[in-house]
């Protein structure tokens, strides 16, 4: 059987939201509708299903997704902000720089393309670069979906266009595909330079983690190599770095710059597993093209955002002069591209924990991990 194509902002927006079946892959389906009401007014949401999976993805904000259910498990957080958020609603202008914030909800958000991490300022304290970067808040101009009755699967294409006259000019480019029987999703994302000057590029991932997965006593398995806090606050709790305490535990965030060692194709993968190790979610991603990981907990009351992050990325989220003078942005040359992977799945099982950690475990194999108390200098800018 050929495989089979939708063009969403084509036939989609002509034809209606109804949810679409796909005949040539019983079990799989698509819904394409568009929000309406308070912050959400507009926003397009494109829900996969695969079997007992259901993706909600967000091409208004950067294709982003909004968060995963697998046999009625929801994998997200919950957010103070109750979105999805419209970009129109984000000033990402607002001198604070950290407007950002007004519509972080998802369970997987981008941060860059040009820039991501901590907002930076001018010596007259003028913002320069706003917390995280544009593309979490760029619609998308081309969606598609693929359905692959060989490879049983559904592929969900979209591309967002990050440009601005005189500067930077990027496209991602992403993939999304969920294949049967998978409690997950793989991504590729390819960002292009579509001038004909060269640029820097670069690229985090804000995986969320909260209720109902976290709770007091999860904790984050990883191929560790070197482990350092972000700040001073951080290093205070170097002996719990990679646990999280219960809702309301503590009133500070608290961040983590990890090293991970990587299997013969650069590939790592770091697992997040309840207290029991009944259930967690895995992330494996390519290192090669995002070196730096992030580990981020904020362990506040559940109606204050109680969640972690896991942010793979192509630096770590200091600002960005200081990752730039570090090495830490793709440079890419006139029309060139780079490509970054991952792959996410719930653990809904032990069994499924056990295989996750073991692959961690062949990664790690006798390395002993290092251990930091203090920031690192070059990794963080409070040295």
């Amino acid at each position: 059987m050929s495989n089979r194509k939708w063009d969403l902002y084509q036939s989609q927006r002509q034809s209606g939201y109804a949810e679409v079946e796909v005949p040539e892959l019983p079990d799989f389906s698509f819904q394409f509708e568009r929000l309406s009401g308070g912050l959400s007014d507009g926003v397009d949401l494109l829900t996969v299903k695969n079997g007992n999976l259901a993706i909600k993805i967000l091409p208004t904000r950067g294709m982003g997704i909004w968060d995963m259910t697998y046999d009625g498990t929801r994998i997200g957080w919950q957010s103070p902000v109750r979105g999805p958020v419209h970009p129109n609603y984000v000033n990402l202008a607002e001198p604070s720089g950290l407007a950002w914030l007004d519509g972080f909800d998802e369970l997987l958000v981008r941060c860059g393309l040009q820039t991501n991490g901590a907002p930076e300022f001018s010596e007259e304290g003028v913002l320069r670069y706003p917390l995280h970067g544009r593309i979490a808040n760029l619609p998308a101009r081309h969606l598609e979906i693929e359905a692959d009755p060989t490879a049983e699967s559904i592929t969900v294409t979209g591309i967002v266009e990050e440009t601005r006259f005189h500067f930077a000019k990027l496209r991602l480019t992403t993939k999304l595909t969920t294949r049967r029987g998978q409690k997950g999703f793989t991504l590729c994302d390819s960002i292009e330079n579509l001038s004909e000057s060269s640029t820097n590029a670069q690229l985090l991932y804000h995986l969320n983690i909260g209720l109902p997965l976290l709770q007091s006593g999860t904790r984050i398995v990883a191929p560790l190599d070197t482990a350092a806090p972000r700040d001073a606050f951080s290093g205070q709790t170097m002996e719990t770095w990679d646990q999280i305490g219960p809702a309301g535990s503590m009133l500070t965030e608290q961040a983590y710059y990890l090293r991970l060692l990587t299997d013969q194709h650069s590939q790592s993968r770091v697992v997040l597993q309840d207290e029991a190790a009944q259930s967690g979610v895995s992330l494996g991603y390519d290192a090669g093209s995002m070196p730096c990981f992030t580990f981020w907990k904020n362990p506040r009351a559940a109606s204050d955002g109680y969640v972690v992050g896991l942010e793979p990325g192509t630096n770590y989220p200091n600002p960005h002069s200081f990752e730039k003078e570090q090495g830490r942005t793709h440079r890419l040359p006139p029309y060139g591209a780079v490509v970054c992977q991952l792959c996410f799945e719930y653990l809904a099982t032990p069994s499924d924990v056990v295989s996750a950690v073991r692959t961690i475990n062949q990664i790690q194999g006798d390395h002993r991990p290092n251990i930091q108390d203090q920031p690192v200098a070059g990794w963080s800018p409070t040295v």
